[in-house]
């Protein structure tokens, strides 16, 4: 796959309702589903925008791939916690879909504490000639009814339907970082910074714990749990990482308490590069198996790494995503940008990976060529089938002309979620409050 081949094609406009600008449209979450079809996001106020991939018509036959506006639905509403006088904010964390049984589709939202099964449904025909009815629904008298019909369905708008089918609350005592579906379909796990539980999809008032990594005094706590996935294929596996920076593979058929790991995946720390922030940048803050079920994808604060399960000493590849930011880490300290949670992805064989950086950067790198390419979500690539153009941060000494220097990177522009397409090359990028989705130039070409 050429890295430097996508181009723009769904410009985000301003004025639309997932492009304002107050801090409750900033995005939270970026979700496909599994055909990819459908596309989720999650903001800070609680809302929920899913986008339908359009079909390719005869007209416009560079028109396949657009994603428009499907439904936008609120989620979560902010609540308040009287036993501990917390408000719990309505931010979705996180957006799961779950496999399609039938012609509907289900999706789990999550905030800090309350996660909602949602079932989105179409109707595009209505019942009509009701014998006991009338137009608008109210009983007729008895009296008046001399004959018998049969109702009819008639054609209509189609209108979405989102409707909450079950809600799963008081499962956590901390806030929910990550939730995970089970490959059986029938479970799914839901993790916060000390515990993780396991949930069957139809059972909303209870919940088995299945990690538990709380120590009997708190003073003694020297870790926490940043993120947590299932195995693609496998469901007695699953992995959990942690602010230390290493990862725990878990097998739910050794014990029902899974504290103790199968496999841990911890990396020797270099004695050479320790210093003050070496524990927080070594933190990971997103996990991904790939689809292949062989490797793992990780995310600090510097790097991506990818983890082979049959080998846990050291990662297999260790990409550096802004390595120029390690002179800026006392900086970035300051203004708490150390402790932003960047998300990483798969593309569809496992042969690309994908993760974010400041200044709207987001960072690619082809496992086959070991090349990386740098690019720039922004309104000025946002043109309809403007090709991104690969950026290069200077760090000192001679300059390009397109080069951008370390010290005028934005860090208030930063990726921090992605998510790329099951099977083609298109990603979806959240920068901040705008969602930008770019396809590779190779594809739509051949459409």
């Amino acid at each position: 796959m050429g890295l430097s081949f996508f181009s723009k094609h769904l410009p985000i406009q301003e004025g639309q309702p997932w492009a304002s600008k107050t801090p409750a449209d900033i995005i939270s979450t970026v979700e496909f589903n599994h055909t990819g079809e459908l596309l989720a996001t999650g903001d800070k106020g609680g809302r929920v925008v899913i986008f339908q991939r359009e079909p390719e018509s005869k007209n416009a036959p560079h028109s396949q791939g657009e994603y428009d506006v499907y439904s936008t639905f609120q989620s979560h509403e902010p609540e308040f916690d009287y036993l501990k006088s917390l408000e719990i904010e309505e931010k979705i964390n996180k957006i799961k879909w779950l496999p399609q049984q039938n012609a509907a589709h289900s999706l789990l939202s999550t905030n800090d504490k309350t996660i909602k099964l949602w079932k989105i449904t179409e109707r595009d025909k209505r019942p009509e000639g009701y014998n006991l009815k009338d137009e608008e629904g109210k009983l007729k008298d008895l009296s008046t009814v001399t004959s018998l019909q049969v109702p009819v369905l008639k054609p209509m708008d189609l209108m979405v339907e989102v409707s909450p089918r079950r809600i799963f609350a008081n499962g956590h005592t901390y806030h929910i970082n990550s939730i995970s579906v089970n490959s059986d379909c029938e479970t799914y796990m839901s993790a916060d910074d000390l515990r993780i539980n396991l949930w069957h999809l139809a059972i909303t008032d209870r919940s088995f714990n299945i990690v538990d990594i709380k120590p009997a005094n708190m003073e003694d706590l020297t870790e926490v749990i940043t993120a947590s996935e299932f195995h693609p294929h496998h469901c007695n596996l699953f992995v959990y990482s942690s602010s230390k920076g290493s990862l725990r593979l878990c097998d739910m058929r050794a014990a029902a308490l899974c504290d103790k790991h199968s496999k841990l995946f911890e990396e020797p720390e270099d004695p050479s590069n320790r210093s003050f922030f070496s524990e927080i940048i070594s933190s990971v803050s997103d996990v991904k198996f790939s689809h292949s079920g062989r490797y793992m994808l990780t995310r600090d604060y510097l790097t991506v790494k990818v983890w082979d399960l049959n080998m846990e000493a050291r990662p297999i590849e260790t990409y550096q995503v802004h390595d120029y930011l390690r002179s800026k880490l006392c900086s970035l300290y300051e203004n708490d940008c150390i402790f932003d949670k960047f998300e990483c992805a798969w593309n569809g064989s496992d042969s690309v990976i994908m993760t974010g950086a400041y200044n709207n950067f987001f960072r690619m790198f082809d496992r086959n060529t070991k090349r990386d390419v740098t690019l720039e979500a922004s309104r000025e690539s946002s043109k309809p089938r403007a090709v991104l153009k690969p950026r290069r941060v200077c760090v000192g000494g001679k300059r390009r002309r397109d080069d951008i220097s370390v010290d005028s990177l934005d860090f208030t522009k930063k990726i921090l979620h992605t998510a790329w397409h099951p099977a083609e090359n298109i990603i979806a990028i959240a920068a901040t409050n705008n969602l930008y989705i770019f396809q590779d130039k190779v594809n739509s070409d051949m459409h």
